[in-house]
């Protein structure tokens, strides 16, 4: 019996066929600009807004634009996740220590996706990260005492986020490669406050939260 050259498994007859193993394609929502990466979702729609996914296929980024579109997502991303790790040691409540870990290591996994997507090399975040540093970024007053400030300091600084991409993206010029992009991030960081938000809610309730 003879074998698929690319995947090695048996093929049952000569005819002619298609080998889709490790495929993976990339997709963009057209309601909501978020990036998907997979082979194929149910009914062609977004996983996160149930909009019609459309193949992406760009080719290259390259530009000036383009890559400082890129470098500020990657700050912005890198300032999540040191404020996320040092939030999870400062939190006197234990459940919040260990959500804000939870959350640091979303946006670990959530800069290793950019990275292999945009195929950029990152630094070791800093250990020295200050909260009040965060704080006054995120325009919220820092009030250690208020379990719930952290939280809410997150929110304002991904929210931030989303105005500062959703902004560039408008500013940039109809159909260049940066526009793009500008919308894809704040798709990704939309996606953050959403999550946030509904966590505050639950831990404000007493509810676990969903992560």
């Amino acid at each position: 019996m003879s074998v698929c050259p690319r995947c090695q498994r048996p093929l049952e007859d000569e005819e002619p066929y298609i080998c889709c193993a490790g495929v993976e394609l990339r997709w963009r929502c057209a309601s909501c600009h978020k990036v998907a990466e997979g082979f194929a979702f149910p009914y062609g729609l977004c996983p996160y807004c149930k909009g019609r996914l459309e193949l992406l296929d760009r080719g290259p980024i390259a530009g000036d634009a383009a890559l400082e579109a890129i470098r500020k997502a990657f700050e912005i991303e890198l300032g999540g996740h040191a404020f996320y790790q040092r939030a999870a040691r400062e939190a006197s409540d234990p459940e919040l220590r260990d959500l804000f870990g939870r959350f640091a290591a979303m946006e670990e996994e959530h800069m290793a996706t950019l990275a292999r997507r945009y195929h950029a090399d990152l630094p070791e975040p800093s250990a020295e990260f200050q909260i009040d540093r965060a704080a006054i970024f995120a325009g919220v007053e820092r009030r250690p005492e208020d379990p719930a400030n952290l939280f809410r300091i997150a929110i304002a600084f991904e929210q931030r986020a989303v105005d500062f991409f959703a902004r560039e993206g408008e500013n940039a010029p109809e159909g260049s490669v940066e526009r793009e992009l500008y919308r894809e991030l704040a798709a990704e960081e939309r996606e953050h406050v959403a999550l946030l938000t509904t966590e505050l809610r639950r831990w404000e309730a007493g509810k676990p939260g969903l992560m």
